[in-house]
């Protein structure tokens, strides 16, 4: 074992989830300025940060990561393990508490409402807790820092032209419309595709694309949405085009013109983001950080949830022109740059691990 991490960082959930994504941007960033060993699922993160900072990263095993939390880092202080789900807090807990091994435990929390009895008590036994909104914050009574997610400005790009680069998909129209996220009920999917079939017809110069994984559980609601946009003879310009590997999720978002986000609830949601940072105009519904994240008339609008209508009017806004909404995206990714870059949220993060070694 080559390095001594200051923080571990846990991502045990071995499928890929806004979790892993969080994590995936932040290792590189938080390993320029920190030790940083990671323990968990394997994600592109992990190798990304491996490549790029080797001195400062380090892949654990479970039994390496417990290894070296046997002691104090040498100048004293305690190695904080930065959990995200409640089965790492309970581990996590489980090591400091029952154990008794020399670490401190840090908390991220998203969730927009009252946790039940025992995530409120996990989260109580943190030795800090990051929130990603005031929202969020206002649920965790021990809220140590509020910090809004972040976005890589290096893997989410906007490209060269974005009038001309749908052409590069070989579908048909000169146009992209997405939605990138799980298909599934509360992702919104069918409230999309509800508004894509009013609106295509009226816009034959756009295609729309529902980028993301179906779980088996849910594929009787998407062929529902199939054979809805068949019945509509939209079959070619409404598509399901599946399950996109998260190294090629930035080149979809540079296709689009327009990033539509209308999940009915979002603790967070990266998705906005994403789609702002390269350069898209984004439609989102009032859920998440979306109304903070989203400049409204300026970057995007945000539409109530559920309601098709609303988004119906604001996305045929941005479809009549084409060239005002290219603008909307390049101030998009303005915004990202200035306020929602994943290097200002591994500021806040630093700063609450600070805080809590001085505590310690």
């Amino acid at each position: 074992m080559s390095m001594n991490p200051e923080v571990i960082v846990t991502n045990i959930k071995k499928r890929f989830t806004g979790v892993s994504g969080t994590v995936n941007a932040l290792l590189p960033v938080q390993a320029r300025s920190l030790k940083i060993g990671y323990y968990g699922s394997d994600i592109p993160g992990a190798s990304i940060a491996a490549s790029e900072v080797p001195q400062h990263f380090q892949r654990l095993t479970f039994w390496q990561a417990v290894r070296y939390s046997l002691s104090r880092l040498p100048d004293g202080r305690r190695r904080i393990w930065h959990v995200r789900r409640d089965p790492e807090m309970m581990l996590a807990i489980f090591l400091r508490d029952v154990c008794r091994l020399p670490i401190s435990l840090v908390f991220t929390s998203a969730a927009k409402h009252r946790h039940s009895w025992f995530p409120r008590w996990l989260i109580a036994s943190m030795d800090g807790v990051i929130s990603t909104t005031p929202e969020a914050a206002s649920y965790v009574p021990n809220t140590t820092r509020v910090v809004p997610h972040g976005i890589s400005l290096e893997r989410f790009s906007p490209p060269d032209d974005k009038l001309t680069v749908w052409q590069r998909t070989g579908l048909p129209g000169k146009y992209g419309v997405g939605v990138f996220g799980r298909v599934r009920p509360d992702k919104g999917t069918d409230i999309y595709v509800e508004a894509m079939l009013q609106l295509l017809p009226e816009f034959p110069d756009f295609t729309a694309v529902i980028a993301g994984l179906c779980q088996p559980q849910h594929e009787e609601f998407k062929q529902v949405l199939v054979a809805k946009i068949a019945e509509h003879d939209l079959t070619d310009r409404l598509l399901f085009i599946g399950e996109i590997h998260p190294a090629e999720v930035g080149t979809w978002y540079q296709n689009v013109l327009i990033t539509v986000a209308c999940p009915r609830y979002e603790p967070f949601g990266l998705t906005p983001l994403e789609g702002m940072a390269c350069a898209c105009a984004v439609v989102a519904s009032d859920t998440g950080a979306f109304k903070t994240i989203v400049d409204e008339t300026k970057t995007g609008y945000v539409v109530p949830t559920e309601d098709v209508s609303a988004l119906v009017i604001a996305l045929r806004k941005l479809m009549l022109n084409p060239t005002a909404t290219a603008e909307m995206g390049s101030l998009g990714r303005l915004r990202v740059e200035q306020g929602f870059s994943v290097e200002r949220e591994a500021e806040g993060i630093a700063a609450v691990y600070e805080s809590v070694w001085q505590r310690s």
